[in-house]
């Protein structure tokens, strides 16, 4: 069942009633902010690795195999920013996973591991990597012990924060892997700046892949309605008397928050047309004063009401929590989209169905845009397309507030 937005907003209520509602401050203490610590090592792959890998039969016994010898196997640390006495126990963990042969180069893990130093869980993407030019940390290694392969370790969250962990494991992998891809492009650029840029690069992975729709989140505040609005609607938006970190960061919110790969491709591209056409303006965002300011916006309650949810989050201080209210919000709008195109085919045959879709519409909040969805998909389907066209009429003498 997808999560509705009265679920998000309960699960934000209880998460804050939880840390303010009983136990004594000591008790509050063990619930840990969010971490984020990388680790980098080189890599030499065993020959026993290997063979497991090319093997792929199944076997259980492949699994359980003990850990390759130090002569076939190599995982020296190149660089981490996690406490001394913390750090060999996270190669050990690495060293398994590699022994096992179910690491591919380039596509990245995620996995929960537990250390005992904060003494809690945390997230941990794991990945190995490929790469021609050697790094400038493994200069000092002996000719034997340096590698072509790396692999890199991005720890966040917390106990917390791995209620969160099918979500994160879906959700963020594919990012940190793209993360990676510009990790190598970093180290082969000759202008890059060596090894400090390669250390600011890695440290940054937190703030730059997980903490985006939370800065977003605390820019805006109420305003976040023009914001989702535009997403949903596909209008495009012009970011002015910002820097450049806070336009990509409202770029990338604009880009999750999107319908894009959720409803078909060709319908995206007609919608942003039909919108273009439709205002001949782009929404203009001005973040040259301390309150951004919006020009050109539009809104719905649909939008108000998750913003609400965003707001409650917002509160709580969980990054990972923005991104899942985030997915909520995109889910629900194409639960709509699609129930309304349940009740417009049902409408083709029923006049009782057509007054189902009236309401629906007038009901859901976003009336506006999903109206503007389905004429575009139902374009070349007369039938479809005169249901859409009374819809229109109908919505058009509706209040605006209705939407």
């Amino acid at each position: 069942m997808l999560p509705s937005l009265q679920e998000s907003l309960d699960g934000d209520e209880k998460e804050l009633e939880s840390s303010e509602e009983g136990g004594s401050a000591e008790e509050r203490r063990l619930d840990p902010p969010p971490s984020s610590h990388y680790c980098l090592y080189s890599y030499r792959g065993s020959r026993l690795a290997q063979q497991r890998a090319d093997s792929d039969d199944g076997s259980p016994g492949g699994t359980n195999a003990e850990t390759p010898s130090g002569d076939d196997f190599s995982l020296s640390l190149v660089d981490t920013n996690l406490p001394s006495e913390v750090e060999p126990e996270l190669r050990s963990f690495i060293a398994k996973r590699l022994s096992k042969g179910a690491v591919f180069e380039g596509l990245g893990n995620v996995a929960a591991v537990e250390l005992r130093i904060p003494g809690y869980r945390v997230g941990c993407y794991y990945c190995l990597f490929q790469q021609e030019k050697p790094l400038p940390q493994t200069a000092s290694m002996d000719s034997e012990q340096k590698s072509s392969e790396y692999v890199v370790c991005f720890l966040g969250g917390s106990e917390k924060g791995l209620e969160l962990y099918p979500f994160f494991e879906h959700t963020f992998r594919l990012e940190l892997d793209k993360y990676i891809q510009g990790l190598k492009n970093n180290m082969n650029c000759e202008e890059s700046g060596g090894e400090n840029h390669i250390q600011s690069y890695l440290s940054s992975w937190f703030a730059d892949v997980v903490c985006p729709i939370q800065r977003v989140v605390h820019l805006f505040q109420e305003k976040l309605t023009f914001l989702l609005h535009a997403a949903l609607s596909y209008t495009p938006v012009e970011v002015k008397g910002s820097d450049e970190k806070t336009k990509r960061d409202i770029h990338r919110f604009l880009s999750v928050a999107s319908l894009q790969g959720l409803i078909h491709e060709g319908t995206m591209t007609s919608l942003c047309m039909a919108m273009t056409e439709e205002q001949h303006k782009s929404v203009i965002i001005d973040c040259s004063s301390s309150q951004p300011q919006f020009h050109n916006a539009g809104s719905n309650r649909f939008c108000e009401d998750w913003m609400q949810a965003f707001m409650n989050g917002a509160e709580g201080g969980n990054p990972f929590l923005f991104r899942q209210v985030l997915e909520n919000f995109k889910l629900k709008a194409i639960q709509d989209t699609n129930n309304l195109k349940r009740f417009i085919r049902q409408a083709e045959m029923n006049h009782y169905a057509l007054f189902k879709c009236y309401m629906f519409l007038k009901n859901c909040g976003s009336g506006d845009i999903l109206l503007k969805i389905v004429k575009v998909e139902h374009e070349e389907m007369p039938e479809a397309k005169n249901v859409v066209a009374v819809l229109e009429e109908f919505m058009k003498e509706a209040p605006a507030q209705s939407f």
